[in-house]
């Protein structure tokens, strides 16, 4: 089994050779990634095998606000009456076509889930927006749930995810 390590993109990772299905998102880590973190957009974070600079799958994920009313009615009653709820968007994650179905994807998820709870900012949820009906399937698999407007964009609440894993609060 590979073990890999997952740590910020920089310029020892080898961001040319990654190709996991979606041209979109081969095209965003080979050009725009780099670019997006120096402007302080996002953070992401890259899994590499260990020893090897290759990238095997990445994520992007940067703080966001989602509307108080698009959350289930039974969530938002527990919640301030504010517009807006503070909350992290995962804006890409994907996994090479050479370790795709080797429990990666999950991986890098769990560690996204695990550095927004961690953090001492504050969100209420992490938020995704599926690509398609493979990539929404993944995240409900997760126990993600959709918005009430927008099936494909989703959210697990960071409190759900703490008492589902507990070593990871703090």
């Amino acid at each position: 089994m590979t073990q890999y390590s997952i740590t910020a993109l920089d310029p020892k990772h080898d961001r040319t050779g990654f190709a996991c299905g979606i041209e979109a998102l081969d095209r965003y880590l080979a050009n725009q990634a780099a670019q997006d973190v120096r402007r302080r957009a996002c953070s992401c974070f890259v899994a590499a095998p260990v020893g090897s600079g290759a990238i095997a799958g990445f994520y992007t994920i940067a703080a966001t606000a989602v509307p108080l009313n698009e959350l289930a009615p039974d969530i938002a009653k527990r919640l301030p009456r504010y517009p807006l709820v503070s909350a992290v968007r995962i804006g890409r994650l994907a996994v090479s076509k050479d370790h795709q179905g080797l429990g990666l994807g999950a991986s890098l998820l769990f560690d996204a889930m695990s550095r927004a709870i961690g953090t001492e900012i504050m969100a209420f949820a992490v938020v995704v927006d599926a690509t398609n009906d493979a990539a929404a399937a993944f995240y409900r698999y997760n126990k993600f749930q959709p918005f009430n407007s927008a099936p494909m964009s989703l959210y697990l609440p960071l409190a759900d995810f703490a008492r589902t894993y507990p070593s990871t609060a703090k």
